[in-house]
């Protein structure tokens, strides 16, 4: 399998943030320290963009990922101790909402960084990685 630049370089600035700050911080923290790595590294991205919900053609709410990057990959962020099936729903669901291929959700809150790259099945076959 070919290396995806994009989400490689992504989960590259995340590492970065996670071995500078360690586990323990809010969110939002996590979220500004990426922000300031992804426009070091030279991604174009989106912060809070906003997507509406439809339910068979008829508008039901808005969702608000934590960024789009390069207007392909929605990004997920946690900081919770340990990721659960429901986290893994939420960023599956913001992939198909914002009509993405890929979608990636990153974990600040545990030991070691962890990340799942998921996809949209209306792109591809693959399942979702560890």
């Amino acid at each position: 399998m070919e290396k995806d630049e994009l989400t490689y370089g992504v989960i590259g600035c995340a590492m970065k943030v996670h071995n500078t700050l360690g586990p323990g911080f809010q969110e939002v923290i996590y979220q500004r320290c990426l922000a300031i790595e992804l426009e070091r590294s030279g991604f174009s991205f989106e912060r809070e963009k906003q997507q509406t919900v439809y339910y068979e053609d008829i508008k039901v709410g808005v969702r608000r990922a934590d960024f789009i990057v390069e207007n392909q990959l929605v990004l997920e962020l946690k900081a919770m101790v340990k990721l659960e099936d429901a986290h893994l729903a939420q960023a599956k669901n913001y992939t198909v909402a914002y009509d993405f291929e890929k979608g990636l959700l990153i974990n600040f809150g545990s030991k070691s960084l962890q990340y799942k790259l998921l996809f949209n099945p209306k792109y591809s076959n693959h399942k979702s990685t560890s």
